[in-house]
This record gives C-alpha cells, structure tokens and sequence, in this order.
C-alpha cells in the first residue's frame, strides 16, 4: 500500500473515531509547525525524507504524507504522490507565490496570516497576491448571445424565438 493511500485511509478513519474537527485541530498544528519552520528559512531548499520530518516535528509519517500532499502543487517540480516513500529524499523547492496563492485558495487563514510571510513578501506583494486570486475566481462570459443574434443551436432561428425564451 502506498503512503499516499495510507494517509486518505487515516484521515478517513480518523474522522470516523475521533470527529471531523478533532482531525482538523490536529492536522492544522502540524502543518502550522511545519510552515513556520519552511517560511522562516525561506532562502535555504529543504531537503527531507517523510520519516525524518515526522521524526523533526513530532507527527506520524501519515500527517506528514498529508503536509506533502498540501504542499505538491505549490513545488517547483511536483512529486507523484502514489511513488512516494517514507525514506526517499525529497526536495521542497518551493515556489512562494503560488504558495501564498494556494494557501488563499485553501482558505487556510491560519497559514497565509503566519508571521514568517512578512521576511518573504511585502504587505502590498500579499495583496496583490489576493487580488490575482479573487480575480481568478471570477467567471466573465466573453461571448455573450445577443438577443437578435443566431441561435447557437443551429435551428437557425434568432436566440430571443428559440433557446433564449
């Protein structure tokens, strides 16, 4: 079995026992640990295996499979979640803005307010960060159907007489 589906297979059965909020309070402060660790020394690539960081921070290699997991979109180069081992060397090059970004999307306030991010970006870096983020969430409809147009259906009729009733 792979640690990858070790660690969805846990926090499936942690839920189950101990409750939704329990796994969140638990997995939250050790990822917080962690980033505050990475952000703090943000100039140097961190190059762990998962079993040294458990070890490092205290934490079972499945929370620390999950912390991989929450970081791997925001590497520079991704792992194959399903390949990683426990002992293998990983390479955290991380990309901090994409970083910043997923952290907005995950909506995980309690790491995008960490204070590690002020040695790494500016206030004004932040929000223009936040501003590209809720830009991306906005959807723009660029070929609007006049009413008086083609129907796209093909009948041929105009939008407003067939599909736009």
């Amino acid at each position: 079995m792979s640690l990858y589906k070790q660690w969805t297979d846990m926090v499936v059965e942690y839920v189950k026992t101990k409750g939704e909020a329990a796994f969140w309070k638990e997995y939250s402060d050790i990822e917080t640990r962690i980033y505050k660790n990475f952000l703090a020394n943000h100039s140097e690539v961190k190059k762990s295996s998962i079993t040294n960081l458990a070890k490092e921070f205290d934490a079972s290699i499945e929370f620390i499979m999950g912390f991989v997991d929450g970081i791997n979109d925001s590497l520079k180069t991704p792992y194959d979640l399903e390949k990683v081992t426990a002992d293998e060397e990983l390479v955290f090059d991380i990309d901090f803005e994409k970083l910043y970004f997923n952290m907005l999307d995950a909506k995980a306030e309690y790491l995008f307010d960490l204070p590690q991010w002020e040695a790494i970006f500016s206030v004004e870096k932040r929000k223009e960060i936040a501003t590209a983020y809720k830009q991306s969430k906005i959807v723009r409809n660029e070929n609007k159907i006049g009413r008086n147009d083609a129907c796209p259906c093909g009948s041929g009729k105009k939008y407003k007489k067939c599909c736009g009733k």
